[in-house]
């Protein structure tokens, strides 16, 4: 990481930190350690650590940074952790996951576009993680092959969080996900409390690029 992104990536963790969306050490520490220029095409890498989104390819985006941080700091990923992401995309926040977690923990991450995957895959790979699985497929519907997890993610709007995501989260476990429409979501922080007893929180509104999938739109 040569010296310019290196003061551009303090610069926008500083920023994050005054407007009070980075809080907590392990998550600070990973945006220190995960560039996010390692995931945007070379083209784009001069726009990485400005707090916009960016294309990526196909339909795909990465999150703006303050977006991934507001949604780390909700999911509150622990040592040692078992984590399921739908939406692989760039591969930044399942390699910020994966970071947090650590190595005695795991990143299922799901990307139903081949192309969209292979990209994550390939930034992915610049991390060095080996707790991180990539599947390409339909993550609207889950991956119960490594449920039950204790924290599940949606990087992509979807209808509604449907059942049967929650029968793959653990009791005390969290999911977090933008619900509502293609144009319009509101961020969702849905508590496992036991078998038979849930808590919902709404957060902030955002625009995320929709599911797809069988439960998607």
């Amino acid at each position: 990481m040569d010296e310019a992104l290196k003061r551009r990536n303090k610069a926008m963790i500083a920023y994050l930190k005054e407007a009070g969306m980075l809080k907590t050490e392990k998550i600070i520490n990973a945006f220190e350690n995960i560039p996010r220029h390692l995931f945007v095409s070379v083209d784009k890498a001069e726009y990485a650590y400005d707090d916009i989104a960016l294309q990526t390819v196909g339909e795909s985006t990465i999150s703006q940074p303050s977006t991934v941080a507001y949604m780390l700091e909700l999911l509150q990923p622990k040592e040692g952790e078992n984590v399921l992401e739908i939406g692989t995309g760039s591969g930044w926040e399942a390699s910020l996951l994966a970071y947090c977690i650590g190595s005695k923990g795991l990143v299922v991450t799901i990307e139903i576009d081949p192309i969209v995957a292979e990209f994550g895959k390939h930034n992915i790979a610049k991390t060095g993680f080996k707790n991180i699985i990539k599947v390409v497929g339909d993550g609207s519907i889950g991956y119960p092959d490594k449920a039950p997890y204790d924290k599940i993610a949606y990087t992509a709007a979807t209808p509604d969080i449907p059942r049967q995501m929650l029968v793959q989260l653990k009791a005390g476990g969290r999911i977090i996900a933008p619900v509502g429409t293609q144009f319009m979501q509101t961020m969702k922080v849905v508590d496992k409390i036991s078998e038979k007893k849930i808590e919902e929180k709404e957060g902030a509104e955002f625009q995320f690029v929709p599911l797809k999938g069988q439960l998607g739109f």
